[in-house]
């Protein structure tokens, strides 16, 4: 087995080069790459395409990125609590495409499973499907969306062992694992890196044929963006 396993963030993103496509996994910032990110910052990356959910908060997960100005064009679902993300946007310094989080999902997953482009109802009749191929499948109207093209996908899992195999922890289950299936390059940090053999076959999220690099990360904040308590 090729060893997959590096020491830091900062050995994961040492080929991320300016100008690259990248995926990163997490919900909000529940499951976020958080020292990827932080790795990326140092790194001081810039014309970044970054594809995820969402694009972080001002002071945490992608909206570091943002302050940086490493990133030129967001791809994301999801993008209402990043002040300096919506400046951005409305001073054109960035350019955004808004995508319907289904199809989000399912074009990592077509780039994943090797398939080159889907068929959605998503967004027909609205502004999504200006300039799109639209077919009718049994009365019904469906637009071609292409599969993502990344160079890197960045996840993050709870357990993971050195063959890249790993588990997802309930919410962190969200676009890791499918992100995971379709970067030409994976990066996962884990939680907990063990031995081979470690983990329950029957329990692996991701198989590690999917992954390239594995590190066990630190100092995890696995912030809340809304915390919400009863009086």
């Amino acid at each position: 087995m090729i060893n997959k396993v590096v020491n830091n963030a900062d050995e994961a993103v040492r080929d991320i080069q300016d100008g690259m496509t990248l995926m990163l996994g997490g919900f909000g910032l529940c499951g976020i790459p958080e020292n990827c990110i932080a790795a990326l910052v140092k790194k001081e990356v810039k014309d970044l395409t970054c594809i995820s959910n969402n694009a972080g908060v001002d002071d945490f997960g992608i909206g570091l990125m943002l302050q940086k100005r490493q990133v030129k064009k967001m791809i994301a679902s999801y993008v209402g609590e990043n002040a300096e993300f919506e400046r951005q946007l409305l001073s054109a310094e960035l350019e955004v495409e808004l995508i319907p989080q289904g199809t989000l999902a399912t074009r990592c997953l077509a780039a994943g499973y090797g398939m080159p482009a889907i068929y959605t109802p998503a967004g027909v009749g609205t502004e999504v499907a200006a300039g799109k191929e639209k077919r009718n499948f049994n009365g019904k109207d469906y637009l071609l969306e292409m599969a993502f093209e990344a160079d890197f996908a960045l996840v993050k899992a709870w357990r993971g062992d050195a063959a890249g195999n790993l588990i997802f922890r309930s919410t962190a289950r969200n676009f890791n694992p499918i992100m995971a299936m379709a970067g030409k390059i994976t990066i996962a940090e884990v939680e907990e890196l063990v031995p081979l053999g470690t983990l329950d076959p029957d329990q692996i999220h991701t198989p590690g044929i999917y992954v390239h690099r594995i590190f066990q990360g630190e100092k995890y904040e696995k912030r809340i963006e809304k915390r919400t308590v009863r009086n």
